[in-house]
């Protein structure tokens, strides 16, 4: 990510008056900020790097327009702000006004982070959402990567973070397609089948939960999840490992104090689970073929089967060009495919999912070889997994970096998950930006400048009320007309 002289970034220019963020007496400010931002950062994420960095925006900026996520949930941060942009707007404060049109919100931590922030902003439901810009805290980072922030843990001094606003008031806004996931069964006659993270519930989970009894998804004398993503929703083996990952970090989290050595104890945990040799040490009644029949849906169209083959044990519904800290397992289609298979590059706001097949660990580093990539099953606008009765009493799912072990019933042969389009959030994009969109692909970097030398693998062959679940709490008190809000 190119970076302009830190010297040249005005710190007022991104500050908010106290009065703005909380109820408080009206300030006369010299400067108006052009590039208002709040600050949302995950204290825990990145050893000591999240706490460091929540030291430094709190030092240059308002301290009150930087928040710890481990302190407050972003649902309430932004009703208590919005609410009271509101107001002030009522009350004919311009600089209130101003703001709101041009505020832009920064979220530091992993992809489960930023995905925790993606869901609330996009259960506002405003009519132009404020854009937002990630830094990449993760392991993974996939979502920064993604849109040019990079993939390495940033630095934490004051003029690093001077740097990073100053890309942030460059950055071009750029949409991306959120999608919805809904998982549903018969209530099961003995046990639960709750998901189960890895020790705690993560971020990203608090929207992959079991539906109260008052949501209008819920079924009478079914169980009922729902959740949703941005970057990827992934099942089987790659999971499985991510699991193991999660798990260990969490029982020992001095082992993991920096990125390197994170993405070190991820390979071998890939080994000491089987992903390398996973046709002897997993079990073929895992692999997906096995374990459910899969349906596809084009934007306009039915369902339709997509056979799998049945080596087959991990697969990937993609949203974003990154997956496992920046690989694309999409690639580029080259022009005969294109023509026979009707495959178009993976633009971020298509409204279409990637869905990609790997064997084994060995099969994903292709993607690491020049227009490497992984199997490539199909592109849909609605994907559908309907598991064999009996096949398995459990499996392994993962979204935007966050997995879970999935209970099964045995005794069920309705268990369904449900893949379908939701709508869309706005992302600040850098220059480097590596996502493609439909509608200005031509000023999107392609990093696959020769499609023609696509790999030679061969590729196998109504409306629901939805929201992610991520803004419960955020209420419109009774007193601001929400049609104002904007």
């Amino acid at each position: 990510m190119a970076v302009a002289d830190s010297e040249s970034v005005k710190i007022e220019e991104f500050k908010i008056p106290t009065y703005i963020l909380v109820e408080a007496k009206v300030e006369n400010v010299a400067e108006e900020p052009k590039c208002p931002v709040i600050v949302f950062i995950n204290s825990k994420s990145g050893g000591q790097l999240g706490g460091d960095l929540l030291v430094t925006f709190r030092k240059l900026l308002n301290e009150k327009q930087v928040f710890d996520l481990g302190e407050e949930a972003p649902d309430k941060v932004l009703r208590r702000i919005y609410v009271n942009l509101e107001k002030l707007k009522i009350s004919g404060d311009e600089l209130a006004v101003k703001i709101r049109e041009r505020l832009r919100l920064i979220v530091a931590g992993g992809d489960g982070t930023a995905g925790w922030l993606l869901g609330v902003v996009s259960d506002l439901k405003l009519s132009h959402s404020p854009p937002i810009a990630t830094v990449p805290l993760g392991t993974g980072n996939n979502l920064p990567f993604s849109f040019g922030w990079g993939k390495k843990n940033p630095g934490t001094d004051d003029n690093s973070v001077k740097l990073f606003l100053g890309e942030v008031m460059k950055a071009k806004e750029m949409k991306i397609d959120s999608w919805h996931i809904i998982m549903r069964m018969k209530t099961p006659k003995d046990g639960s089948c709750d998901p189960i993270a890895p020790l705690e519930l993560p971020h990203s989970l608090h929207a992959f939960h079991r539906c109260s009894e008052a949501d209008e998804l819920n079924v009478e004398g079914c169980h009922t999840f729902r959740g949703g993503f941005w970057n990827y929703f992934s099942m089987g083996m790659d999971a499985q490992v991510s699991y193991a990952f999660h798990s260990e970090r969490k029982l020992h989290p001095e082992k993991f104090k920096n990125q390197l050595i994170n993405q070190s104890t991820y390979a071998k945990l890939g080994c000491t689970q089987g992903w390398f040799c996973a046709s002897l040490f997993h079990p073929a009644s895992r692999n997906i073929a096995q374990l459910a029949k899969v349906k596809v849906m084009r934007k306009h169209g039915s369902w339709q089967e997509l056979r799998i083959h049945h080596s087959i044990r991990s697969i990937i519904c993609l949203n974003l060009p990154s997956f496992s800290g920046g690989l694309n397992p999409w690639g580029t289609p080259n022009s005969k495919k294109k023509r026979d298979r009707e495959l178009t590059p993976p633009f971020v706001d298509d409204g279409l999912l990637e869905i990609v097949g790997f064997r084994d660990a060995w099969h994903g580093l292709v993607l690491l070889a020049p227009n490497g990539h992984g199997t490539r099953l199909a592109q849909a606008h609605r994907i559908r997994f309907e598991f064999h009765k009996g096949a398995c009493d459990h499996t392994f799912m993962r979204i935007d970096g966050e997995p879970w072990k999935q209970p099964l019933p045995v005794d069920d042969d309705t268990v369904v998950v449900e893949i379908s389009h939701l709508g869309q959030v706005n992302m600040l994009a850098t220059h480097d930006c590596r996502s493609k969109s439909i509608n200005d692909h031509e000023t999107t970097p392609s990093h696959h400048n020769d499609e023609e030398e696509d790999s030679n693998e061969e590729d196998s062959t109504e409306e629901e009320f939805r929201k992610f679940g991520a803004a419960d709490t955020f209420k419109i008190p009774d007193e601001v007309d929400i049609s104002h809000l904007s």
